[in-house]
């Protein structure tokens, strides 16, 4: 994780994000006392709980913009979900904890990530070798077919088929699990790929001196060829192994399967293939293979679920929408239900997960939500408390959205002027033009549904509509296509002064 300070945080997210100064400084503060409590006496470390946070703010003014960027700066595992998509346990949808899960399944994804790099060098020294003998074997396999003259068809044997001993386990297996799995759960038979019975290999004669030393200088010339990139088009054969499809048939039972979806895996076999590929594949599908034999996996799971108890966040965003109404059925109690079950999550609990028991107590949780028919108040007390920050943006003004245009790294302008440039327009946009557009994006917003910057999205696209539909066929040379006032005007005003007409394009 980057020890990063609350100042250099808030910098980091004035380059993306415009505005929004509370809720930059309190998500800032969050990050670095989860590096300041890993630097207290151990003694203390438990005692010490995230401060959540709540951000308040209707849609299109930063908040998921904000927690999207905060991930990328800290290198922390990191995860973005809607609290719509939970349902109360017992309805249909996805429990709440599966949201520790996707957070460990991230943690693993970055650990992974920092173990490749330790081991990336050994791993293309691997793929090199391994390479350089597939090429080999065909540079052999072609010298001996033009010396050695074509077998008479009388020769040659019917091949012979045998059943393998993995078919009659597998058999077998399928016959025991539809005797334990409930009555309907198994419609058919479990069909598995065969796995034919390899035939034995004949012992090969010791090679000469003479031979290893020829060999030994066809591997050398095969190296240098490799590696001058002039076999990049050969083809090789590769070995590939792939996990098995699981059991299709259970995913309808219901409830978390992680952990029986696991067990099967170990249990069933690989299916295996020989695959013909370029070198140019065949490099980065060996590179995984070695990847994976190098790595230890038992430490990359116990460094995830570490990473993201200590220092994981969740990002719950909508989370006004699991507020429920008056009404105490239908929909309402399942939204009642989630903050039920969403209670013990942030407040403290263990979850089980296929990489281990995973505790919530000091994960960052950061919700969010418009509040337009509801208030804060009106989530569960016992919930409310559990989200002690509380940070209220602002509705964006017409100078926030002139800074928008064009102060963030990847503004909407310097998108469009990068976009044109592949058709070889060159783009440029005069001040009065982005300070029109952004009084266009606020007249709207003011008159008709307010959806803050995602305005301008929708805005620059009518403008320019006509000019990426012309531009493959336009050959402008050097001269460039200026955006000015007046051509915002043509393109916006009639569109914009029919307020029925903007509710539908704008």
């Amino acid at each position: 994780m980057r020890e990063l300070t609350p100042r250099q945080i808030v910098t980091e997210l004035d380059r993306f994000i415009v505005g929004q100064n509370a809720a930059k400084r309190s998500v800032a503060i969050a990050v670095r006392n989860r590096w300041r409590r890993q630097h207290v006496d151990p003694a203390i470390q438990s005692e010490i709980a995230p401060k959540n946070i709540l951000m308040i703010g209707p849609t299109g003014v930063g908040k998921t913009e904000i927690a999207r960027r905060l991930a990328t700066l800290t290198g922390a595992p990191f995860l973005k979900v809607e609290a719509t998509k939970y349902t109360e346990v017992g309805y249909y949808g996805r429990d709440v904890e599966s949201m520790v899960r996707e957070l460990v399944e991230n943690a693993i994804g970055l650990v992974r990530a920092k173990e490749r790099a330790k081991i990336q060098e050994e791993a293309e020294k691997r793929t090199e070798e391994r390479l350089i003998d597939l090429l080999a074997e065909i540079t052999e396999e072609k010298n001996k077919e033009t010396s050695t003259p074509t077998a008479s068809c009388q020769d040659e044997k019917p091949e012979e088929t045998s059943t393998s001993p993995e078919n009659d386990f597998l058999t077998q297996f399928s016959t025991q699990l539809g005797k334990i799995l409930p009555p309907g759960v198994m419609s058919g038979t479990l069909t598995f790929p065969a796995f034919p019975q390899q035939p034995p290999r004949e012992k090969e004669p010791e090679e000469s001196a003479e031979k290893k030393e020829k060999k030994e200088e066809i591997l050398e010339e095969i190296r240098g060829l490799l590696r001058a990139g002039e076999l990049e088009n050969e083809k090789v054969t590769v070995f590939m192994e792939a996990k098995g499809n699981g059991m299709p048939m259970m995913m309808g039972i219901g409830g978390d399967l992680d952990n029986l979806q696991d067990m099967i895996e170990k249990i069933m076999p690989k299916r295996s293939q020989n695959r013909e590929m370029s070198v140019r594949e065949a490099r980065t599908v060996i590179f995984e293979q070695e990847s994976e034999k190098l790595i230890n996996k038992e430490k990359v799971d116990t460094e995830a679920v570490e990473l993201a108890e200590n220092f994981g966040i969740i990002f719950i965003d909508e989370i006004d929408k699991v507020v429920a109404g008056e009404k105490t059925s239908g929909a309402d109690v399942s939204r009642q239900g989630v903050q039920r079950d969403l209670l013990p999550i942030v407040e403290g609990t263990t979850v089980q997960t296929r990489y281990g028991y995973v505790k919530t107590d000091h994960i960052l949780f950061i919700a969010a939500g418009a509040f337009h028919k509801s208030r804060p108040s009106d989530l569960m007390p016992e919930l409310q408390g559990r989200f002690p920050i509380r940070v209220e943006l602002q509705d964006l003004t017409q100078e926030d959205f002139v800074r928008i245009l064009t102060e963030p790294k990847g503004a909407l302008t310097t998108q469009y002027i990068e976009l044109l440039k592949t058709e070889g327009i060159k783009l440029s946009f005069q001040k009065d033009a982005i300070e029109k557009l952004a009084a266009y994006a606020f007249e709207v917003n003011q008159t008709s549904q307010n959806i803050g910057a995602r305005r301008l999205a929708t805005i620059m696209e009518r403008l320019l509509e006509e000019l990426s539909f012309d531009a493959p066929d336009m050959n402008r040379g050097d001269e460039e296509t200026v955006i000015d006032a007046a051509y915002v005007v043509q393109r916006l005003e009639v569109v914009a002064q029919d307020e029925d007409m903007s509710r539908f394009i704008l």
